[in-house]
């Protein structure tokens, strides 16, 4: 969901990859729900391990608690989650947790794209 959020809340200007340590075989049908209803088609995505070359070639890391199961390279920003795993939740607690979400990846989109800076 954070990839999906953050590709969506950056218009683009973000490139976000989705990678899990332990990855399903296919996106739970309730978070795909859950972000159809705030405009986002998830069609595309499937899941995918989290590898050292996504790790390396990231900017910023998050996480939602794979602890030592994730890779961990020096000098690359982290960003732990400690939300719980939607996987087979309700939709209420999905969209809870889609919300705290995108609470954190609109923060770190923030802190990634520069504010333009008005000529004087």
């Amino acid at each position: 969901m954070a990839a999906a959020l953050l590709t969506h809340r950056s218009g683009g200007a973000v490139t976000a990859r989705s990678a899990g340590s332990h990855p399903a075989a296919e996106l739970d049908p309730v978070v795909i729900q859950a972000l159809r209803e705030i405009g986002i088609d998830p069609s595309d995505a499937y899941p995918k391990p989290l590898t050292d070359e996504v790790v390396r070639a990231a900017d910023a890391v998050v996480t939602m608690g794979c602890g030592d199961a994730c890779p961990i390279h020096p000098g690359k920003r982290y960003l732990d989650l400690h939300l719980p795993d939607p996987e087979g939740a309700a939709l209420d607690e999905v969209r809870a947790i889609r919300d705290q979400i995108d609470l954190h990846v609109s923060a770190l989109l923030t802190e990634l794209t520069p504010t333009p800076t008005p000529a004087a």
